[in-house]
C-alpha cells in the first residue's frame, strides 16, 4: 500500500477582505486539488480553514509519491516507417532521435486501425513534497483578487501582506519560500489573546491547537455557526428575534477569529425614524444585527460580535452604544430635514443628474417613465393618473439627504416621503415597488401603479442602452440589462398581467425616446424584444423546464409573456402524457411533408374538401380534427392550454391510423392536395398552442 500522509498549508496575512474571505478560501483549496489531480496524486478529504488572518487547507491521506508509470509516445505507422529495402525512413529516424533512442529500440503497437511504432519509457514518480510548493504558488496566483498589492521592499503581490507560511506533509516541513515567506511549522494565534507563535506538530493537530491555545476558530463554517447560535441566544434573552442577514453573517464571520456576541441598546426616541434607516445604519456602518419584537417591529437593541473575550463586557457594550448613537442621530436629522421639502419639489434637481451621457438626465428619464407607466396602467386596467404621477416622482428621493447617505434606501424613503406629502397610497407604494425585483427571487410589485413604473423603468433602460449600441456582452452587463429583462417578465407572468403585449411595450418605449428627439435604428424594437424573450430560456431553465419546450412555444411567436408562460407550462405537462411522443413525431412528419410539398411548388388548399376524403382513416382524422377544434376553443380563449393539449391528445389513434394506411402524396393531384390540406389543419391545430414537433 502506498505511503500516505496528511498535508497542511497555511498562509498568514494581514486582515483579509471579510466579504471575499469564503470565496478566496474555496478558490485556494480548488486550485490545490486541481494541481493534485493533474499530478495524478490520490488523496482523501479536503478541509478548508479561513479566518481574518489566515487561509489554510488540509488534505488527508495524500500520496507521498507519484506512482511509477510507463509513458508511451506513438510514432509513424509501420507500413510507412520503412523503405522498400527495409531501411527506416527519415521520418522514422527523426522520431527515434526526438525520443533519445534508436530505431531498433522502438516497439510495435498493434491496434484495430493498424500497427504503429512506439517509444515506451519507464517514468519514476516524483516525491509529493517536491511538487506541492509549485501547486500552492499556482493556486495563490489564480485566486480571484481584483487588485493585488505590494508591501515593504519585496516584489511579491497578494491581496494583503503575507507574514508566515506553514507547510507540512505529515510531520515534515516542506522546504520552500512563497510570497517571501519561508515555510515552517509555526503559526500565530489571536492578535490579542495569543500573539505568540504556536508550533504545529502535524496537520491533524492544527485546528485544535489554534482553538485551545491560540483562541482562533479557524474553520469558517464552525465560526459562522457559533456566531449565529450566540446571536440567537442573546436575542432570546432580550425578548426579541435577531434578523440574521446571510450576507451580514458572512461578513461578520470574516471579521472575527474568536467571536463573542453581546447586546447593546439605543434610545427609544430613535424608533420614530423609519426602521429601514436605523437598520441601514446598524448593518451598513457597524455590522450589527437588529432585533424585532413578536409583531415584527424594531426593538431599541442591537447585537454586535466582538473579536475578544473581554473581562469588562460592560465597557465593550458602552463603547458600541457610543459609536452607533451618532449614526442614528444623523439618520434622525436627515429624516427631519427631508420632510421639510415635498418630494415633488425635488424633481427640478433631477435635471442636473445624468442618467447616461447619450440618453440625457434622470429628469428626462422620469418623463419617459411617466408616459410609459400611464400606457401600461391603461393596458392593465389600472388607474392611469396614479401611474403617471408615480412615474414623475419615481426618482425624486435620490435627491434627499437620507438616500445620499444611505443609497440602499432609494425607493424605500421615497415611499415614506410620498405618504408624508399626502400622495395617494398607490403612488407612495410605487416609490418602493419601482425597483422590484431587486434580486433573483425577490418579491414583486403588488399594485398596478407599482407594476407599471417598475416595468416602464426597466424597459426605458433596455431600449435606451440597446439604442446607443451597448447591449450586454458575454462577460459584461454594466447596466444590468439581463436582470431588468427578467424583472419585466417576472412581473408580467407572475402577477398575471395577461393583457400586456411585450412587443407593444417595447415599441412604446422606443416611441417615448423618439418623441424626445432621439433617433434609433428601425430594428431596435425587435432587437430588444428578441433579447427579452431569450431571457425566458434562462427563466425556465431555472425551474427545470427543458429548452425544447421553450423552443416549441417560441416557434409560434406569442408576444404576451403571460400567454407565453401558459403555453410553456401546458406543453411541459403535455409531454408527460403517453400520447405525447407519438403526436410530436406525427406533427414533425406532417411538417416535413408540408415543407417538401412547398419546395416542389405545390400549393396547399386552405380548406379540406370532404368529397375527396376517400379512405376511412383520413375521414376519421378529419372528423377528429373538427371535433377537437370546436372542443378546445373555450380553453384556448381562456389561456388554458393545458386543457386544450390534453383534449388534442385523443387524436393520437386517428393520426397513427392515417400515417399507417394513407399515402399522402397520391398520384391524383386533387387527392394529394386535399390530404396535404388535412395535414395543414392538423399542424395548425397544435401550433395554436405550440409547435410540438420540436419536442425532443
Amino acid at each position: 500500500m502506498a505511503d500516505v500522509r496528511d498535508f497542511l498549508v497555511e498562509l498568514g496575512t494581514e486582515e483579509l477582505p471579510p466579504k471575499a474571505l469564503e470565496k478566496l478560501s474555496d478558490a485556494f483549496a480548488d486550485g490545490i486539488v486541481e494541481g493534485l489531480k493533474k499530478a495524478e496524486l490520490k488523496h482523501g478529504e479536503v478541509i478548508t480553514y479561513a479566518a481574518p488572518r489566515r487561509l489554510a487547507v488540509m488534505i488527508k491521506g495524500l500520496q507521498s509519491k507519484q506512482a511509477d508509470k510507463v509513458s508511451e509516445r506513438r510514432g509513424p505507422a509501420v507500413q510507412s516507417a520503412y523503405k522498400e529495402d527495409g531501411c527506416p525512413t527519415p521520418a522514422t529516424e527523426g522520431f527515434a532521435r526526438s525520443c533519445g533512442t534508436t530505431v531498433e529500440a522502438l516497439e510495435v503497437l498493434k491496434t484495430d486501425k493498424g500497427e504503429w511504432l512506439v517509444f515506451k519509457q519507464s517514468v519514476q514518480g516524483q516525491a509529493t513534497a517536491a511538487l506541492l510548493p509549485a501547486m500552492v504558488e499556482e493556486s495563490l496566483h489564480k485566486l480571484p483578487i481584483p487588485k493585488r498589492m505590494r508591501w515593504g521592499s519585496v516584489d511579491h503581490q497578494f491581496v494583503r501582506p503575507a507574514h508566515w507560511l506553514v507547510m507540512l506533509l505529515g510531520k515534515d516541513v516542506i522546504e520552500c519560500e512563497i510570497l517571501g515567506c519561508k515555510a515552517g511549522r509555526e503559526t500565530l494565534g489571536h492578535r490579542f489573546h495569543h500573539p505568540a507563535a504556536l508550533t504545529v506538530a502535524e496537520p491533524a493537530a492544527y485546528e485544535t491547537l489554534l482553538e485551545t491555545e491560540g483562541h482562533v476558530l479557524a474553520s469558517f463554517e464552525r465560526r459562522q455557526a457559533a456566531i449565529k447560535a450566540q446571536v440567537e441566544e442573546v436575542a432570546l434573552k432580550a425578548g426579541g428575534t435577531a434578523v440574521i442577514d446571510p450576507a451580514l453573517l458572512d461578513e461578520v464571520t470574516g471579521l472575527v477569529e474568536w467571536p463573542h456576541a453581546l447586546m447593546g441598546n439605543f434610545e427609544q426616541a430613535f424608533l420614530q425614524i423609519p426602521a429601514e434607516a436605523l437598520v441601514s445604519a446598524m448593518k451598513g456602518h457597524q455590522k450589527y444585527f437588529h432585533l424585532l419584537d413578536k409583531s415584527g417591529k424594531l426593538l431599541p437593541h442591537f447585537i454586535t460580535v466582538a473579536n475578544i473575550d473581554s473581562k469588562n463586557i460592560t465597557s465593550v457594550q458602552k463603547g458600541n452604544e457610543r459609536v452607533i448613537r451618532p449614526r442614528l442621530s444623523d439618520a434622525g436629522f436627515f429624516w427631519n430635514q427631508d420632510r421639510k421639502k415635498p418630494l415633488a419639489a425635488r424633481r427640478e434637481q433631477l435635471k442636473s443628474v445624468v442618467f447616461q451621457k447619450d440618453l440625457g438626465t434622470v429628469f428626462e428619464k422620469t418623463e419617459r417613465i411617466a408616459a410609459l407607466s400611464g400606457f401600461i396602467a391603461g393596458q392593465a386596467g389600472g388607474n392611469k393618473a396614479e401611474a403617471i404621477r408615480a412615474g414623475e416622482l419615481a426618482k425624486c428621493d435620490l435627491m434627499s439627504e437620507m438616500v445620499g447617505e444611505f443609497p440602499e434606501l432609494q425607493g424605500i424613503m421615497g415611499q415614506y416621503y410620498a405618504r408624508h406629502d399626502g400622495e395617494a397610497e398607490a403612488v407612495a407604494a410605487a416609490m418602493n415597488e419601482q425597483y422590484m425585483p431587486r434580486f433573483a427571487g425577490d418579491e414583486l410589485p403588488r399594485g398596478v401603479a407599482g407594476q407599471a413604473v417598475a416595468i416602464a423603468d426597466k424597459i426605458d433602460t433596455l431600449v435606451g442602452i440597446f439604442g446607443i449600441g451597448q447591449p450586454p456582452t458575454g462577460s459584461k452587463d454594466p447596466f444590468a440589462l439581463r436582470r431588468a429583462a427578467i424583472g419585466v417578465l417576472r412581473i408580467i407572468i407572475e402577477r398575471g398581467l395577461s393583457q400586456l403585449d411585450l412587443q407593444a411595450l417595447v415599441n412604446e418605449g422606443v416611441a417615448r425616446y423618439k418623441a424626445a428627439g432621439k433617433s434609433f435604428d428601425a430594428g431596435l424594437g425587435k432587437q430588444v424584444f428578441d433579447f427579452m424573450l431569450e431571457r425566458l430560456r434562462v427563466y425556465y431553465s431555472d425551474i427545470n423546464i427543458g429548452g425544447d419546450v421553450y423552443e416549441a412555444v417560441l416557434a409560434t411567436q406569442p408576444t404576451r409573456p403571460y400567454d407565453f408562460d401558459q403555453r410553456v407550462r401546458a406543453v411541459n405537462a403535455f409531454r408527460q402524457l403517453p400520447q405525447a411522443e407519438a403526436l410530436a413525431a406525427a406533427n414533425k412528419r406532417a411538417s416535413n411533408i408540408l415543407r417538401q410539398a412547398a419546395e416542389k411548388g405545390i400549393t396547399v388548399p386552405a380548406s379540406v374538401d370532404t368529397a375527396l376524403l376517400q379512405d376511412a382513416a383520413e375521414q376519421a382524422l378529419f372528423k377528429g380534427i373538427v371535433n377537437v377544434s370546436e372542443a378546445v376553443k373555450p380553453a384556448m380563449a381562456a389561456f388554458d392550454y393545458t386543457s386544450a393539449l390534453q383534449q388534442m391528445a385523443v387524436l393520437r389513434e386517428p393520426v397513427d391510423a392515417f400515417f399507417d394506411q394513407v399515402m399522402v402524396m397520391a398520384d391524383d393531384s386533387k387527392v394529394r392536395d386535399n390530404r396535404l390540406a388535412l395535414l395543414g389543419k392538423l399542424t395548425s391545430l397544435f401550433t395554436g398552442c405550440a409547435d410540438i414537433a420540436r419536442l425532443q
